[in-house]
């Protein structure tokens, strides 16, 4: 039956992928969705292009195609395809010592972590805890905060279980990406995944696209209540990660966030461009990555009750893992990243998929928010239809 969406919605959907179109007009019919985007590419064929709402809260402009938004965390996973760059070319070992490459980072009793542990969360650096008070020009001072987390002891025992690193991991990761290249992670994602593909991709804007930034509208229960509510184990490692800095979204939609490298929580992008990325890494072209690459960077590092999240979870190497949740559709070893808030972005290799959703509105998940959910829930209807041909 078709739905009367309140929001203007546009774009294109291949014959057979009708039912993404429905599900994405029934988000803003009944979910409260604002603006937003979803794009989904099958062996290397855009079958999804959609966009709709507005970029403001006043309902004033309305979403377009090339409209950019903060993706959060869905930035991580783009994180891990430029550190799986370096792998396969060579120049990173991954179960080396962070210090290798940072020496800095050996302080507190770290000397032997290995790089492996920063991508799957395990290094117990989950942040800096909240006797240490962070404010966001701290996170926007990328020197500060790399020597703030090198000197920063272990918060529960490195390589146990994982304990997802919200912030931290960005930084963890892009400082040995900067030792080993001299870019700035955001300038080597640029340089190396980015404009390959000509994908409207960011870490880090250019002021030039300011203007085409969407306005991220914090949950109805506010972002501090969430973040509270998020660290469910007020443990020291949930707090360092969740809480410290305890308010963000206040920043979120200024310049000098925008402009900033903050490579875990700071990405802009389209749907298409993201889709344009995960779906480049299952096309068989190898553009990015090579097969044998993708699958190393996919393979579990042990699944367990993530510590931060108090959920139970499993990371590769910087992905999360699909999961009995289907948090990525039906396939367990899709891989990609959510964002808090909503927005995701991942790969499915035996399908062929690259997916991603994007928003403006903030849900108050970490991950497998209800709106991403019907998303990809139709996106496998429409592939097990057996009247639906990709060519």
């Amino acid at each position: 039956m078709p739905v009367s969406s309140p929001a203007p919605v546009h774009g294109e959907v291949a014959d057979g992928f009708e039912k993404v179109a429905f599900a994405f007009e029934r988000n803003f019919a009944e979910r409260g969705e604002l603006g937003a985007a979803v794009s989904v590419v099958v062996r290397g064929r855009a079958v999804v292009d959609l966009w709709g709402g507005w970029v403001d809260p006043q309902c004033a402009v309305e979403w377009r195609r090339q409209t950019l938004t903060n993706i959060w965390s869905t930035t991580n996973g783009l994180v891990a395809i430029a550190a799986l760059q370096l792998v396969e070319s060579g120049d990173l070992d991954v179960d080396a010592p962070v210090a290798r490459y940072w020496p800095e980072f050996a302080s507190a009793g770290k000397g032997d972590i290995p790089v492996r542990w920063l991508l799957s969360h395990r290094s117990g650096v989950t942040g800096v805890p909240p006797e240490h008070p962070l404010g966001v020009d701290d996170l926007l001072d990328w020197p500060k905060m790399t020597l703030v987390l090198a000197a920063q002891e272990p918060l529960f025992e490195p390589g146990s279980v994982s304990g997802y690193q919200a912030l931290s991991y960005g930084y963890l990761v892009g400082e040995v990406i900067r030792r080993i290249t001299g870019q700035t992670v955001g300038e080597f994602f640029r340089a190396n995944v980015a404009q390959p593909l000509n994908a409207d991709v960011h870490i880090g804007l250019d002021r030039s696209d300011l203007q085409r930034c969407s306005t991220i509208v914090e949950p109805a229960a506010g972002a501090e209540q969430v973040a509270d509510a998020l660290a469910a184990e007020p443990t020291r490692a949930a707090l360092a990660a969740l809480g410290n800095p305890h308010s963000l979204t206040k920043n979120v939609n200024s310049a000098r966030w925008r402009v900033a490298e903050i490579p875990a929580a700071n990405g802009h992008g389209t749907a298409y461009g993201l889709a344009t990325i995960y779906g480049a890494l299952v096309d068989d072209s190898e553009r990015l990555l090579r097969r044998e690459t993708i699958e190393f960077g996919r393979t579990g590092q042990g699944r367990c009750r993530d510590v931060v999240m108090a959920l139970d979870n499993e990371f590769g190497l910087g992905f999360t893992l699909g999961s009995h949740q289907r948090s990525f559709g039906p396939n367990s070893r899709s891989f990609g990243h959510d964002g808090w808030g909503g927005s995701t972005a991942f790969a499915d290799v035996e399908r062929g998929v690259g997916f991603s959703y994007v928003m403006n509105r903030m849900g108050t998940s970490l991950r497998d928010d209800p709106r991403k959910m019907v998303l990809v829930e139709a996106t496998y209807a429409c592939l097990s239809d057996a009247t639906t041909v990709i060519r």
